[in-house]
């Protein structure tokens, strides 16, 4: 990316260059030297680790779930033992069923196999479900309360509002500096004193700021043009919902517009409406639809709303397979795979059908 500051009669890029003699012998002498030997070993690593899974908050510096959850079940045990009351004893049964479960329960948990639990432990299920609660107690990634990122503002570049039966896009521009070039710069290009070479460096900067301002207007331009055509197609999301939010392709409105592709790609990004359901990024508009005779007016991401909420409306001890789903939406016109169903339920990271189920 830097600036080449060779010229054309020189060797080429690939050519080995000469090394001046005091630079070679720096560079043998860095060869030569010793490779870094550290003065500790894998046993004095691992006592520095546990020193560091000592510190605050308990939990820090393990390598998985398990053993931060451990550190921390431990800590709990530490602090019991010094803090003891009257009820300790049912405490510290408590502890035991939970260090258990998670020492050696873990994946068990995980598929809610809670009876299965019990059984391996020797203790009745109320006692592992007690054990289960104090284990949602614990936090799963303890550092992140030191790490935790500042809410950003967002302040919507523009507006969808409605006068009367018309939608409008409204700019907002209150932030936004009003360009304009110094006319000083434009007489710099005919006063008789300046030498040409003054002149001509002059004349490009004025060039470069005029079309530095043509570019931002421009920019301006595409994104109304590409919200107007946001309100030709979302008029129904805009009044009665996310729910009826229309599939839109980037390279469509860019036909339409009269565009590449890209440019209405950079010129949404990282763009914000105010709309009549809330503040959307701009390229929440964009999505595929879904194939299919009925399917195929249907947005991805209403697809996706739609699998979310069959698997939130389930019975827990009888959860929806895959295939279920797949069944339910195409009675409702939309043609999907098992397979497809698979992939979104992943995407959103809601768990398979056996992961879910909660025996009685």
């Amino acid at each position: 990316m830097g600036a080449s500051c060779g010229h054309s009669g020189e060797a080429p890029i690939a050519e080995p260059a000469a090394v001046p003699k005091n630079e070679a012998s720096t560079a043998s002498a860095i060869s030569t030297r010793p490779a870094f030997v550290p003065n500790f070993n894998a046993a004095d690593l691992r006592e520095a680790l546990e020193v560091v899974r000592q510190l605050d908050p308990p939990g820090v510096g393990c390598r998985d779930l398990r053993e931060c959850l451990l550190y921390q079940l431990r800590y709990h045990e530490q602090q019991l033992a010094l803090h003891k009351n009257g009820n300790g004893e049912a405490t510290a049964q408590l502890l035991n069923d939970a260090i258990a479960i998670v020492d050696q329960h873990l994946r068990a948990l995980q598929l809610k196999q809670h009876k299965e639990i019990a059984k391996a432990l020797g203790r009745p299920i109320e006692a592992v479900q007690q054990a289960l609660d104090y284990i949602r107690t614990l936090d799963p990634r303890p550092g992140l309360r030191y790490n935790k990122a500042q809410p950003r503002l967002i302040e919507p570049d523009v507006a969808f509002v409605k006068h009367g039966d018309e939608w409008l896009v409204v700019m907002n521009e209150e932030d936004v500096p009003q360009l304009r070039l110094n006319p000083a710069y434009r007489r710099l290009l005919t006063r008789d004193g300046n030498d040409k070479d003054t002149r001509n460096y002059v004349k490009e900067r004025y060039k470069s700021a005029i079309q530095l301002i043509k570019n931002i207007e421009q920019r301006k331009q595409t994104i109304v043009k590409v919200c107007h055509s946001i309100l030709a197609r979302q008029q129904e999301f805009l009044e009665k919902g996310i729910d009826e939010l229309k599939p839109m392709m980037i390279k469509e409105v860019a036909e339409e517009i009269g565009v590449h592709p890209s440019t209405v790609s950079r010129a949404v990004a990282n763009k914000y409406a105010h709309t009549p359901q809330g503040v959307f990024e701009l390229r929440y508009f964009f999505s595929e639809s879904v194939n299919g005779p009925q399917g195929g007016n249907t947005s991805l991401l209403i697809l996706k709303r739609r699998v979310k909420k069959l698997i939130e409306e389930e019975d827990p001890t009888r959860p929806l397979t895959d295939e279920q789903i797949t069944r339910i939406l195409q009675s409702q016109g939309i043609q999907v795979t098992r397979r497809t169903v698979a992939k979104y339920r992943e995407d959103m990271r809601i768990p398979s059908t056996h992961q879910r189920r909660v025996k009685k």
